[in-house]
């Protein structure tokens, strides 16, 4: 596929995405001009450019690679300097207001909205040959005026990146599901963390404490602005697992322990029948 792609912020994903999308040409957009001299002496992209226009008017494809209010605030900014035609996309983890950016963009450009499910519990553009995209899931929250054309072009460059399914659905449910399966996912990780103050905890680990509390490593400035943003359907889902912990703390006070094995089995089967 001969393009030029551009990816404005060269972070953890951003690094990633460019990375898994070689030989493609690369152009990269950051405030930091030592990660984009890096990248560019790496191989990783073919140019770094600081002025945000000089990229974006050459760019075919771009992936905005920045928290929701940032990638606002830059697409409103440079609106005038993407390339006529031009493909955009995002990765950010909340799509409500993301969807709305993407519906008042230039009437030229198309902007598909985008949330690769994948990471690593380090950050930062040093990190982001950390991430794994193969066999990964990647979600798209297509509005009214995308282009079907320009969705299969955007599913191939993510096939092309090692993600194994691409789920389309609403930004609102996007928002509900990932309220679930991702921020609060985060919530508990930390709570777990906030709730120990034993520095050497960890040697009592043994894989579940592992498992557990990997993400709490996490962007802070970034989830605070995800938790918010998506308040109401986190704060639903926050009050769920609580009814649920209390559930099973009151087996455990209680009993007796038929109940709470019959508990324990139940989630068992819920778990081995989620498609996985």
């Amino acid at each position: 596929m001969p393009c030029t792609v551009g990816i404005v912020g060269l972070g953890l994903m951003g690094g990633a995405i460019a990375m898994a999308l070689r030989p493609l040409r690369i152009l990269a957009h950051d405030t930091d001009r030592v990660i984009l001299c890096d990248a560019k002496k790496s191989g990783i992209i073919d140019e770094g450019c600081d002025d945000p226009a000089a990229m974006l008017g050459r760019c075919d494809i771009v992936f905005l690679c920045l928290n929701p209010s940032t990638l606002i605030r830059f697409t409103e900014t440079w609106m005038a300097a993407f390339k006529t035609g031009a493909l955009l996309t995002d990765i950010a983890g909340i799509k409500g207001s993301i969807a709305a950016l993407a519906e008042r963009v230039r009437p030229d450009l198309d902007f598909i909205p985008g949330h690769p499910m994948a990471g690593a519990e380090k950050g930062g553009f040093a990190n982001a040959g950390l991430v794994s995209f193969a066999g990964k899931n990647y979600i798209l929250t297509p509005v009214k005026r995308n282009k079907p054309e320009n969705i299969t072009v955007l599913k191939e460059l993510i096939g092309r990146m090692g993600f194994s399914r691409i789920s389309e659905t609403s930004a609102a449910d996007h928002d509900s599901k990932i309220a679930f399966t991702s921020q609060l996912c985060h919530v508990i990780a930390a709570s777990l963390i906030d709730c120990e103050e034993d520095r050497e905890i960890t040697r009592y680990g043994g894989g579940s404490f592992e498992d557990l509390t990997r993400i709490a490593m996490l962007n802070a400035p970034m989830w605070t602005e995800l938790f918010l943003e998506n308040r109401e359907k986190l704060l639903d889902r926050i009050g769920k697992f609580e009814k649920s912990l209390d559930e099973i703390k009151g087996l455990i006070a209680d009993g007796p322990a038929a109940e709470l094995e019959a508990r324990l089995t139940a989630v068992r089967e819920r778990r081995a029948a989620m498609a996985g």
